[in-house]
């Protein structure tokens, strides 16, 4: 095994300024695109004539945009076409994975897991803002540390030191479930988001903030965030003087997210770097080619690739020897990357993902970025169209669509697409794939007909609760380590064997320009 963890802290900071570095660049770039087309003259519309960012005839404005910023922590994952599902023997009879192939669109992901110290700076930052008035919060966010019990085995040292010690800090953060992981998502996206306008010379840094007045990129660009504004964007518009940041300005970065369960199956495989020309010359079992666990390169001949147990009582080898050089989890850097430099995609620790789990999901998702578990929101807005007040925590209130919105019985219009908010059990789950299709069913009964969970003894492990997490731990054997593999637990548990990563939609350009 190879630790390619920054020898020091010199590094790491060495890293950051670099990033910061790139970051200005990009920066400087776009204001010299800006004057090279100041210098030109006014980009017309190639559709009525008139000019663009012209304050005399309107003031429409149209952004130079040099492409998309590389957010923090994430790697560019181009994408296309594979074969999706298992690509070894069905040990299990689950048949939950047929192979099938599909598209999954460029994407950015985390280069490892979410650590400890990540995790740990998430905490502060939530005890530091709602501890006070909402300790609840702060409680909902922790992890569960007691994962690391066993009834015949000690681990108490792990109960106490795992999630705070330093020596673990670079290690995967677990004890976090599906709602966790999303919530830290959100998290991290604000804290970019306000990172990108205090570096921009927008806001200024507030390390007062409070449960009612904190930075949410939603709340932003509704209008009902003003925090401590250095100056404001000018407005074209002859009518207005300045105005906040728009989306249109490309300056904030998309939301982070988890990855979809196909978007994370693409990138574990990591076929780029078996491509030639359109041809993918060499299927793989595991993220490296070969259907062995070891390295087969000269100087590391025989290390192993991945942190897993190799067998009954074998966790890491012999005193010596060590075979993965890991009792429990391995530092995030530990090990080799695969072809799109992302660190540990087969061991360490398994990985949620953000589809609702269904056994033949395959079967019935689309070609293109499959995925289920689409529950079709908008926000929160009063009788004249404005988006409603934040919530206690600061943030835009979401509701579920109707479906009188999209069949056109208040104005709107009459969507072909789809006309309820809550699709995870269509095609599965749903009316019209059940026994009971030709049967008249209440509305209210229609969404679970099959995966329902009701009453003191639930009848299926399966429902709109299970979510799908992916890859192989240290505490699962070689088989589990391909990406093909799939397995489910209901959101709201956690174990000492699960973690995440975060991953970011690419717009525009799969490639970049």
């Amino acid at each position: 095994m190879i630790f390619v963890i920054p020898e020091s802290i010199c590094e790491i900071k060495s890293d950051i300024m670099m990033k910061k570095a790139n970051i200005h660049v990009y920066t400087a770039l776009c204001l010299v695109g800006l004057l090279v087309l100041a210098s030109c003259g006014k980009e017309l519309s190639s559709m009525t004539g008139w000019a663009y960012n012209e304050p005399n005839n309107g003031g429409f404005q149209v952004d130079l945009y040099m492409g998309q910023e590389t957010g923090p922590g994430l790697i560019l994952v181009q994408g296309g076409t594979f074969m999706m599902g298992r690509v070894e023997q069905d040990v299990f009879y689950d048949w939950n994975n047929i192979p099938r192939r599909v598209t999954v669109s460029s994407f950015y992901m985390d280069e490892t897991e979410v650590a400890n110290v990540h995790y740990r700076e998430y905490l502060h930052w939530v005890g530091r803002v709602f501890a006070l008035d909402y300790p609840e919060v702060y409680k909902r966010a922790l992890p569960d540390t007691l994962v690391w019990r066993s009834k015949l085995a000690y681990n108490e040292p792990y109960v106490e030191l795992y999630l705070r010690h330093p020596a673990y800090q670079w290690y995967p953060v677990v004890g976090v479930n599906w709602v966790q992981a999303a919530e830290f998502c959100a998290w991290r996206t604000d804290r970019v988001n306000e990172y990108i306008l205090i570096r921009e010379g927008l806001l200024d840094v507030n390390p007062n903030q409070t449960a009612d007045d904190n930075f949410n990129t939603d709340a932003y660009l509704a209008g009902q965030y003003e925090g401590l504004v250095i100056t404001d964007l000018p407005d074209l518009d002859p009518n207005k003087d300045t105005r906040k940041v728009r989306m249109e300005d490309g300056i904030f970065l998309p939301r982070y997210r988890l990855p979809t369960e196909a978007e994370w199956e693409f990138a574990a495989l990591g076929l780029i770097g078996n491509t030639y020309f359109e041809r993918v010359t060499e299927r793989r079992i595991y993220p490296w080619n070969g259907h062995y666990v070891r390295n087969d390169h000269v100087k590391e001949l025989g290390r192993m690739m991945a942190n897993y147990t190799r067998g009954r009582g074998d966790q890491m080898g012999v005193a010596g020897q060590l075979n993965d050089n890991a009792d429990i989890t391995s530092p995030v850097y530990a090990y080799w990357p695969n072809n799109y430099g992302l660190y540990n995609m087969a061991g360490n620790v398994s990985e949620w993902v953000m589809d609702v789990y269904r056994p033949l999901t395959i079967e019935d998702a689309d070609d293109f970025r499959s995925f289920r578990g689409n529950v079709f929101k908008t926000q929160m807005r009063d009788e004249e169209g404005i988006i409603a007040e934040k919530d206690t925590l600061g943030r835009i209130i979401w509701r579920d669509v109707t479906e009188e919105e999209n069949l056109g019985k208040i104005p709107a219009t009459n969507r072909r697409n789809y006309t309820t908010a809550d699709n995870i059990s269509y095609l599965d789950g749903d009316k019209v794939s059940s026994i009971r299709y030709g049967e008249d069913v209440e509305p209210e009964n229609m969404k679970k007909i099959m995966y329902e969970s009701t009453g003191e003894f639930p009848t299926t492990l399966v429902d709109d609760r299970a979510h799908v997490y992916k890859g192989a731990s240290w505490k699962d054997r070689a088989y589990w380590m391909g990406p093909g593999t799939r397995r489910f637990m209901d959101m709201e548990q956690e174990t000492s064997y699960l973690g995440f990563r975060c991953a970011m939609v690419r717009v525009g350009s799969p490639v970049g320009f």
